[in-house]
C-alpha cells in the first residue's frame, strides 16, 4: 500500500499567504530604497503562473505516475516509510533535485520550462509563485530514487516538502544567516544569488534544501555585490500564456532558421546562449536568462 503522507505545500498555504502580506506591509510601510520590492502586475502574474501551475500539474501527474509505478513495480528494492528513513529520502531528493536544477538552466529545451521562474525582475514572496505549466521535463531526474525502492507517494512528499522549503529564500528581507546556516543551508542570500544577472553570479547556488551539494560540485557563490534580476534581455509582459511559452516560440523559431541538423540539435540541447560556431558573436534571444551566458572566466557548463 502506499504511504500516507501529507500534502506540504496544501498544508503551507495559510503560512504562503501570511507571509506574503507581512513581507507587502514591510515593503509599503518600511521600504528599502535599494530592493526590487513589489508592482502589482508583477506579483499578479506571479501568482497567475502558481495558480496555472496547479492545474497543469495535474495533468502531467497522470504520466509521471504511470511511469513512477511501472519502475516501482519493476525493481525489487523497497524503502521503507520510517522516522528515521525519511530524512535519507530527503536528502536524496535534494540531492536529485539539485542535478535536475542544473540541466533546466544548462539544456535550452529544459530552459524553456524554467526560464518562467526567472523572468520577473522582482525578488520577493510572490516570486516563489511563478512556477512553469511545462514542468513534465522534471520527472526523469528522480527515476533512479524510485529504482532504487523509494515509493512514488514518498518522492512526492519529498518534492512538496523541497518546495515548501525554497517558499522563504525568495525574498530581500533576510540579510545572511549566521554562518553555520549560510554553509549548510539554501538562505535568501544564496538564492538571491542565483536569481541575479550579473556575469560573476550565472549559472550558481542550485541547491532547494541544501547549498552542500553547489559547494561540492563547484557550483557555489556567496553574494558580494546587490544582484539585478530577471532575464539578460526581458520579454516585458505581464500576459500569463507569453511568459509560460516565449521560449518555447524562440526555440521553435530558431530551429526552423536553422542551416544545418546539427545546428537544429544545438539549438534545442545546447545551453541557452548557444550559437553555432559562425554566429557565436551574436547576441542573445530574446528570453535568454542569466544563465544563459557564458561566466566571467568564458567558460560555459553543458
Amino acid at each position: 500500500m502506499p504511504p500516507n503522507l501529507p500534502d506540504a505545500v496544501l498544508w503551507s498555504i495559510p503560512a504562503f499567504v501570511l507571509l506574503t502580506v507581512l513581507e507587502m506591509a514591510l515593503h509599503h510601510f518600511h521600504p528599502d530604497e535599494d530592493a526590487a520590492g513589489y508592482e502589482a502586475k508583477d506579483a499578479a502574474t506571479s501568482i497567475t503562473m502558481g495558480l496555472g501551475s496547479l492545474v497543469f500539474d495535474l495533468l502531467w501527474k497522470v504520466p509521471i505516475v504511470a511511469v513512477y509505478t511501472a519502475v516501482h513495480e519493476l525493481t525489487p528494492l523497497r524503502v521503507p516509510v520510517l522516522w528515521w528513513t525519511i530524512p535519507l529520502m530527503l536528502l536524496a531528493q535534494d540531492f536529485f533535485y539539485y542535478w535536475s536544477h542544473r540541466g533546466h538552466h544548462v539544456v535550452r529545451i529544459l530552459w524553456a520550462c524554467h526560464v518562467v521562474h526567472h523572468s520577473s525582475r522582482k525578488f520577493n514572496l510572490t516570486t516563489a509563485l511563478r512556477q512553469p505549466w511545462t514542468s513534465l521535463t522534471v520527472w526523469p531526474f528522480y527515476v533512479p530514487l524510485v529504482a532504487c525502492g523509494v515509493h512514488p507517494a514518498a518522492l512526492a512528499f519529498c518534492a512538496s516538502v523541497n518546495l515548501v522549503y525554497q517558499f522563504w529564500v525568495h525574498t530581500e528581507r533576510v540579510g545572511r544567516l549566521p554562518r553555520p546556516f549560510e554553509y549548510v543551508l539554501n538562505t535568501p542570500s544564496h538564492h538571491r544569488v542565483h536569481h541575479a544577472s550579473q556575469g560573476g553570479y550565472l549559472d550558481r547556488n542550485f541547491g532547494g534544501i541544501l547549498i552542500v551539494w553547489d559547494r561540492l560540485f563547484g557550483s557555489f557563490t556567496t553574494e558580494t555585490e546587490r544582484p539585478v534580476y530577471g532575464l539578460t534581455k526581458n520579454i516585458d509582459t505581464f500576459n500569463p500564456l507569453r511568459v509560460a511559452t516565449h521560449e518555447y516560440v524562440a526555440i521553435a523559431r530558431d530551429v526552423r532558421a536553422a542551416g544545418s541538423w546539427r545546428e537544429r540539435a544545438g539549438r534545442v540541447l545546447r545551453g541557452p546562449g548557444w550559437q553555432p560556431a559562425a554566429t557565436a558573436s551574436a547576441a542573445p534571444s530574446a528570453g535568454t536568462s542569466a544563465a544563459a551566458l557564458p561566466h566571467t572566466t568564458g567558460e560555459r557548463a553543458g
